[in-house]
């Protein structure tokens, strides 16, 4: 069992989101420093895809701007270790990324390599729950969590998913940005209750919530709240000098959410 369970020790967890590598590397370790210091509770480290099927327009503009500039697994792997060496960085990490990624690195030595820099869990958007067994049981072996993904379409397959899901529950929803507040207050609290039925194991939702109240309204149901999309927007607007502006988004949604 990984250390996923520490993030919602002290209550409702915000987790932060940054895809590695945009503008440069050097700027994503910045972020991530000021994300650990405004309060996050774990941090979501997406390593860019070029096929990324689940992802809004912004998130993939980001992902190939980093892929242009030669951004790599190696390299990723490499800022986490200096974080967690140089920076003395604690927080828990979860990688999130495709299928395809993790193939071509090699499951067992993305794992490993994963496992031995302290990374907690791993989300792969495109690897259905029927289909998770190739990589979950070399996450179990190396300590790693393959975190399970439900959303309104789950329906009679949730208790399913559930029941052998491990580390959090990550919840996804249908809405768009026109529908969001509708959403969260139908929506989250319909699948948080799904899946507590079957697991005492924390909820996470994330899509589409960018702002305080948004965070806010959804902590109401869900034990954690995943943000992307606001702060990859805050990094393509500040670039290089992004990661004072990203402490202080980080701090806002926290004091939102306790």
């Amino acid at each position: 069992m990984s250390n996923i369970y520490k993030a919602f020790e002290n209550g409702k967890a915000f987790i932060p989101f940054i895809l590695c590598g945009d503008p440069d590397i050097e700027t994503t370790a910045g972020c991530i420093v000021e994300m650990e210091k405004a309060g996050a509770s774990m941090i979501e480290l997406e390593i860019p895809f070029s096929d990324a099927t689940a992802e809004g327009p912004v998130i993939m503009e980001c992902s190939i701007r980093a892929l242009e500039k030669g951004i790599t697994t190696d390299k990723i792997f490499e800022m986490v270790k200096s974080l967690r060496e140089e920076k003395n960085v604690k927080i828990p990490f979860v990688f999130m990324t495709y299928a395809n990624v993790v193939f071509s690195y090699g499951i067992e030595r993305f794992c490993k390599r994963a496992s031995e820099l302290g990374v907690e869990g791993l989300i792969l958007a495109d690897v259905p729950y029927e289909e998770k067994d190739e990589f979950d049981g070399i996450c179990k072996e190396n300590g790693i969590d393959l975190i399970s993904m439900i959303t309104p379409t789950s329906c009679e397959r949730t208790p399913m998913i559930v029941s052998s899901a491990s580390g959090m529950i990550y919840i996804g929803t249908s809405f768009d940005s026109n529908g969001v507040e509708d959403a969260i207050k139908t929506e989250i609290p319909k699948l948080c209750a799904s899946v507590r039925e079957v697991a005492d194991i924390p909820c996470v939702t994330g899509f589409g919530i960018s702002t305080p109240e948004q965070a806010a309204e959804a902590a109401k149901s869900a034990d954690g709240i995943l943000c992307g999309t606001g702060i990859i927007e805050l990094i393509a607007k500040y670039k290089e000098d992004a990661p004072a502006h990203i402490g202080d988004y980080v701090k806002s949604m926290v004091s939102a959410i306790k």
